[in-house]
């Protein structure tokens, strides 16, 4: 990845985050912030700490059946380069965190990077569906207060554009596993209309990527690779419920689901490392839609925001130190792939 690139991303990124800060603090009254800190019982902050770090145990679980089609692997090398991975995506931009994950457990396991990050591919599909399923789980079960019933029906139409766009995903994955040649062949009729450059690249990078997507196909490892994805997703939502108990917010867990899944859209919206902006401004506005005052959703942002961030990135420098990783030369290795 060129530093270009890399410099134009973080530009706009920088310049979104910045949007969502003025666009919140414009509208701030910090004593009231202040306020509804000196109200926080910061008893709930171990365990939320805690459960964030379940939470990616958990993710490099399920990394583990991703990967054995490829090799069996230790938890040993599995949860650093999960850490590592996360931290990344905190403090560089362009979300270099998936290469960087791939990398260093390519690196310790003797894996080439190019087949680990085809198990993160496989990752990212098992979150998707995941949080889809709890985002149509609210949708039948949470209840906005009243004047919000707008928002409550643009968040349902919203979740069924993505469904079936994730639905279409798995379908043309599914057909580019089983009917490669077919497939392939297809999406080259489709890339007609386009410069012949793009068809000359694609092509070949659909061709090497499926063929490096691999599943077990035993029924237990599929149930573990389920039940891991909804574990890794309940440590996420639980925390987020303590932090708001610990503000004596009192709301169904319901909320916390969507308001978890606000700030997994808010991710994916380009931002500064960190996703500082745009994971505050997600989280403020899903509770205001409950009637949550912006000083104390702001509050709860900054808590849910600084738990996430601050403790994996001292952990993922840990590991970096102790591994002797230097994450420089982890960056000139993507430049040249």
């Amino acid at each position: 990845m060129s530093g270009k690139t890399i410099d134009k991303k973080l530009l706009v990124g920088t310049g979104i985050s910045l949007f969502f800060l003025v666009l919140l603090f414009a509208k701030i009254d910090f004593g009231k912030v202040l306020a509804a800190f000196k109200t926080m019982d910061y008893r709930y902050l171990l365990p939320v700490v805690f459960l964030t770090f379940v939470s990616y145990y958990l993710r490099a679980v399920r990394w583990k059946y991703l990967i054995l089609p490829i090799k069996h692997t230790a938890m040993k090398s599995l949860f650093p380069a999960t850490i590592i991975g996360y931290m990344a995506n905190n403090i560089l931009p362009a979300r270099l965190g998936e290469f960087v994950r791939a990398y260093v457990l390519g690196k310790k396991e003797d894996i080439e990077t190019s087949a680990v990050f085809a198990t993160l591919v496989l990752d990212r599909l098992f979150d998707g569906f995941t949080v889809l399923l709890i985002l149509l789980i609210t949708f039948f079960s949470v209840r906005l207060p009243a004047g919000m019933e707008n928002v409550q029906s643009g968040l349902k139409t919203g979740g069924y554009i993505t469904l079936g766009l994730y639905g279409f995903v798995l379908v043309f994955l599914f057909l580019l596993k089983k009917r490669t040649v077919y497939t392939i062949h297809v999406v080259g009729i489709m890339l007609r209309p386009f410069p012949a450059k793009v068809a000359e690249k694609t092509i070949p990078l659909l061709g090497s990527f499926i063929s490096g997507i691999r599943l077990s196909s035993k029924p237990a490892e599929i149930i573990i690779l389920l039940l891991t994805s909804f574990a890794v997703w309940a440590t996420c939502i639980w925390p987020l419920h303590l932090i708001l108990q610990s503000f004596a917010i009192s709301l169904p867990i319901t909320a916390s689901m969507l308001i978890m899944v606000f700030l997994v859209f808010a991710i994916m919206v380009p931002a500064s490392p960190g996703y500082v902006g745009t994971y505050h401004a997600a989280c403020v506005y899903g509770l205001m839609a409950f009637n949550i005052p912006m000083e104390q959703s702001l509050s709860v942002a900054l808590v849910m925001h600084a738990t996430g961030f601050f403790p994996v990135i001292l952990a993922g420098f840990y590991y970096l130190w102790r591994d002797k990783i230097s994450l420089k030369k982890i960056s000139e290795s993507d430049d040249k792939s």
